[in-house]
């Protein structure tokens, strides 16, 4: 009795080196996460030992993990919505036949080609206390913010940030989507007399749905994992007020050398990041 045809042999080989590459370096590392974040010690001649769910108890009663917490909410909610919003402007206008359309697609776009920690020194630059923003603002006789040094602005700088740097992902994404939906349902709605707000709200919206579920999903996991701007630009000061979760983890893992204690909270942002990719299944299944 054959057990396997030929074809299901064929597909085996195929997929056995993916399957061992993706076993290696993500389900691996995921297993080993987990049963790190119930552990104590360090990697040295001391080695580890298991502590059961201390560190997930330490999570709930550390005050700076809660301040991080409320940071990385603050940054993704007040990243998620321009991010959206403004590229999905940007894209129907370049949708249509404007002058210049490619090179303007190609300069929106540049953003997400440049380097993470290239734009963040820029930026850096662009709002220290002696920058351009300052010099800008006292041509205009106001006067100077300490942009990185104000507890009220330092995490507006790094939203404006991860705008900047999304702003072009997003465009494309959307440019992709409004190719999806036929012409022809636009020209009968000029036919029936609607104006181009209304051809936005009853055709571009519902047409663009699949592609604003995933352009959400995956602005707010960018957002979420966002660490070289906070490196680089603020190192999570002041004050704490701009530290956001991967930072704080790579915080708790390389500067105190807390690798148990810093897992538990990779764990806490995988388990959101695994909610939100789940949602995003959910919602296209629905649709």
């Amino acid at each position: 009795m054959q057990l396997l045809d030929n074809d299901t042999v064929a597909a085996w080989i195929f997929l056995t080196p993916a399957l061992i590459l993706l076993g290696l370096f993500i389900i691996w590392p995921i297993i080993y996460l987990f049963y790190l974040s119930f552990t104590a010690g360090s990697f040295t001649s001391t080695g580890t030992y298991l502590v059961g769910f201390k560190n997930y108890w330490r999570l709930l009663l550390n005050s700076d993990f809660w301040q991080v917490i409320f940071n990385t909410v603050y940054f993704t909610l007040g990243s998620l919505f321009p991010s959206l919003v403004i590229p999905l402007g940007l894209a129907v206008l370049l949708n249509r036949s404007i002058a210049l359309r490619g090179i303007l697609r190609s300069a929106y776009f540049l953003p997400s080609i440049v380097s993470l920690v290239a734009a963040g020194l820029g930026f850096r630059w662009l709002f220290q206390n002696t920058g351009p923003v300052n010099g800008l603002l006292n041509f205009f006789a106001i006067q100077p913010i300490s942009w990185l040094g104000d507890t009220f602005w330092a995490m507006p700088v790094i939203i404006l940030f991860s705008i900047w740097k999304q702003l072009g992902f997003n465009m494309v994404v959307f440019l992709a989507g409004l190719q999806t939906i036929p012409y022809s349902r636009y020209e009968a709605a000029e036919l029936d007399g609607a104006n181009d707000w209304q051809q936005f709200w009853h055709i571009t919206l519902p047409g663009l749905q699949p592609t604003l579920i995933f352009a959400t999903v995956t602005t707010a996991i960018f957002t979420l994992r966002s660490f070289e701007p906070v490196y680089v630009i603020t190192g999570g000061g002041p004050l704490n007020s701009t530290n956001l979760l991967v930072y704080y983890i790579y915080q708790e893992a390389f500067g105190q050398f807390d690798f148990g204690y810093a897992a538990a909270v990779a764990t806490v942002l995988l388990a959101v990041t695994l909610l939100l990719v789940y949602l995003q299944l959910r919602t296209w299944e629905e649709d």
